[in-house]
């Protein structure tokens, strides 16, 4: 299709308040004596304000393209570049522009002005030339698919297209030209995976690999041998590409990888996410076709996604991981917090080793680890060695950083050598009395303004602290597993912490590469108070008589990234018998528990899983433990559902009528980072707003007004 016709006038009331990025042109003389006509998209801000593509940014550049068409046509130039300001070509989209779309033609119309001005740099009538010199995402790369030819500096921060971790897809041709370039299977990873797996990006030398850009430069001279490379190219130097005919395979390949990729994400992720099947259906027709047919199913993918729930809601979960979990509520003044020189971890299992290597590696102090034998306490520093040494081999860090980092690791039973940590944490038996033991033993070891920190699951703070001569100094340091992986500390509060415990933990928290959110100290806290919930009204079900694949299929339009009993399978059954207890004990009208649940978690074996780790039925042996306590009722999947969303919209509301947090951002922050909520609900709050539950719990929403797509406001 053509774009020259369409009226992008509308898309002016968007562009009010965009920071635009400009696209200034410069000439170059080439070694030749060709004119290569170079642009630099700059927005005027330094490098932590990126370069982005809003409506006024993208007129911009398409009259600065048309100027540069007709000086082509013209013989004045003989290619045109296209580069960034120091350290960004551009971050993609103006994600704020297209948040405020007011309805489905709006949304088209950005889709479409996109692809008019980018595809434009195809259809110069001089070869076109990306200098990929920096941070390149979403529409950012989408400019050098479009380019000619491109080439990257090999210290980009990171290129991708993260547009299916935000709900939408490439939408200015990186779903048509991509797999076309690289082949589907890499398009694939690049398009669909990756931004599955946390938003994972490509370094540039992975990019390079994959075929995406062409040359790869050192960034010492990045932007003199590209335009070196350039004139080469210009002067007949050829360009092997993937591409080439014959390279990529279109008639039995592509269908099977479609096919392969639509079963992994059944498995995976279920079929309530809509991104990644309009970017896998978006991905199986870019084996035929024009470009044009191409650009136009691009079109309708993103006018359809953009105006829809799953992006306002991950949008709003945007917002809350990039501004309010960077800026915490709640905490007090970092100057307030001790610094911290050496650490202290009582125990020396696995958790405590996790907890020892990421604060060696992170703050890049003495760390200290004990434990009741010396046998214990040397495995535990094998083990951190091993971890270091691994990342040593996978490069991430060099070998003298290796060193030092062992060098600063120490085990020992002398619990006398806590004497100089500024910040000791526990990591010892989930039970109130073990805690208190051991505090009470390093408090008279310590120094007065030591902090002192638990990372209790589930037990109360508080009374883990009413031994203490100083309670004021402990607060709870809550973080969650796998520990270098998952991105959240609940730091916690009693009515004795004092500002320099809660600072310091902050301070600590952010040190350590974690998003850290104030709590009170409540039964469970925030993440596992309410995934307590969720595994409670499965266990519920179970025990009723409901079939447990049944039970795990129920909860699939949760959306959630596995299901309740995958999950208990991966914390272990143990761990989640104790935190029920916990919560029936603390609210045994509203938690669910069965005795039932400690003999299944003796069990070497509890569930059957399938390829994809969905759970499929008991074990053998589960099935023999569980028998006599299971009833005869068959509960359906949206009774089971309701069940869920229903009491998961009443805890909610009583943890923010208790002050459990302060605002109902704070806890879905938590299960977005803690637990891995999908985007695509906005954690928890707006997709029970959306279904209903609020209304029929306490009669409100969460957000007013509730947080809707435009398609359905």
């Amino acid at each position: 299709m053509s774009y020259e016709d369409v009226d992008f006038s509308p898309l002016k009331a968007l562009a009010e308040g965009e920071v635009v990025t400009h696209s200034p042109v410069r000439d170059i003389r080439l070694a030749s004596g060709k004119v290569l006509a170079l642009i630099t998209l700059d927005n005027g801000r330094d490098h932590t304000r990126p370069n982005t593509l809003g409506p006024a940014t993208l007129l911009e550049l398409g009259a600065t393209l048309d100027s540069l068409k007709s000086r082509a046509t013209s013989g004045e130039i003989h290619a045109v570049g296209i580069t960034g300001k120091q350290y960004i070509l551009a971050a993609g989209a103006d994600l704020s522009d297209i948040s405020k779309v007011r309805s489905r033609d709006d949304a088209r119309l950005i889709a479409q002005l996109g692809h008019k001005v980018l595809g434009s740099l195809s259809e110069l009538g001089v070869p076109s030339f990306a200098f990929v010199n920096g941070l390149a995402l979403g529409g950012g790369l989408e400019i050098a698919l479009n380019s000619t030819y491109r080439t990257v500096d090999a210290s980009a921060a990171a290129v991708a297209l993260p547009e299916v971790f935000l709900g939408i897809i490439p939408g200015w041709g990186g779903a048509y030209l991509l797999p076309n370039l690289i082949g589907i299977e890499n398009a694939l990873e690049v398009v669909i995976s990756n931004p599955l797996k946390q938003n994972r990006m490509l370094k540039p030398q992975q990019a390079f690999e994959l075929g995406i850009f062409d040359a790869i430069f050192s960034p010492a001279n990045f932007l003199e041998n590209s335009l070196a490379w350039a004139d080469a190219v210009l002067g007949g130097r050829k360009v092997e590409r993937r591409n080439e005919p014959g390279r990529i395979e279109r008639l039995t390949k592509w269908p099977i990888a479609i096919k392969m990729a639509r079963g992994m994400l059944e498995s995976k992720i279920g079929t309530v996410p809509k991104s990644p099947y309009a970017a896998l259906e978006l991905l199986d027709k870019a084996r035929s076709g024009t470009k044009a047919e191409g650009f136009a199913r691009e079109d309708e993918a993103l006018a359809d996604l953009v105006t829809g729930d799953q992006f306002a809601a991950s949008m709003y979960a945007f917002d809350l991981v990039q501004k309010r979990a960077k800026r915490p509520v709640g905490a007090p003044d970092k100057q307030l917090a001790k610094k911290v020189t050496k650490v202290g971890v009582i125990g020396a299992g696995l958790m405590a080793s996790q907890f020892a290597l990421l604060f060696v590696r992170k703050l890049q102090v003495p760390v200290l680890i004990t434990d009741l034998d010396h046998a214990r306490v040397d495995k535990g520093v094998a083990h951190i060695h091993d971890e270091i040494g691994k990342l040593e081999a996978k490069g991430r860090v060099d070998g003298d950083t290796a060193n030092k980092l062992r060098s600063l690791i120490t085990g020992t039973t002398d619990k006398s050598l806590y004497a100089d940590c500024d910040f000791v944490i526990e990591a010892v038996f989930e039970e109130v009395g073990v805690k208190q033991a051991v505090f009470g033993e390093i408090e008279k070891i310590v120094a007065e303004d030591a902090i002192l920190a638990t990372n209790t699951s589930s037990l109360s703070v508080e009374e883990i602290g009413a031994k203490l001569a100083h309670p004021e100094r402990l607060v709870g340091f809550h973080f969650f597993n796998p520990v270098a992986v998952m991105p959240l500390i609940e730091v916690v509060k009693t009515p004795a912490t004092d500002e320099q415990a809660l600072a310091t933990a902050f301070v600590a928290a952010k040190g350590l590469g974690k998003n850290a959110v104030l709590t009170a100290d409540a039964p469970g806290f925030v993440v596992n108070r309410l995934l307590a919930k969720v595994m409670g009204e499965a266990a519920r079900a179970v025990y009723e008589g409901t079939p447990i694949a049944d039970v795990e299929k129920a909860f699939a339009p949760l959306g959630l990234p596995m299901g309740p009993f995958q999950l208990i399978d991966l914390v272990g059954w143990k761990v989640a018998a104790h935190v029920q207890d916990t919560m029936v004990r603390a609210f045994p009208d509203r938690f669910y528990a069965n005795e039932n649940f400690h003999a299944l978690a003796e069990l070497e074996q509890v569930v059957e899983k399938d390829k994809g780790g969905r759970v499929t039925g008991w074990s053998k042996a589960a099935e023999k433990a569980i028998k006599p306590a299971v009833g005869s009722t068959r509960v359906s999947a949206e009774e089971i559902l309701r069940r869920v969303q229903d009491g998961l919209a009443q805890e909610i509301r009583i943890m923010l009528d208790e002050g459990v947090v302060p605002e109902v951002e704070d806890i879905d922050l938590c299960l977005i980072l803690g637990a891995g909520w999908p985007f695509i609900d906005g954690g928890a709050s707006p997709y029970l707003d959306r279904e209903g539950a609020s209304e029929r719990v306490f009669g409100d929403t969460f957000h007013h007004p509730p947080i809707r797509g435009v398609a359905h406001r």
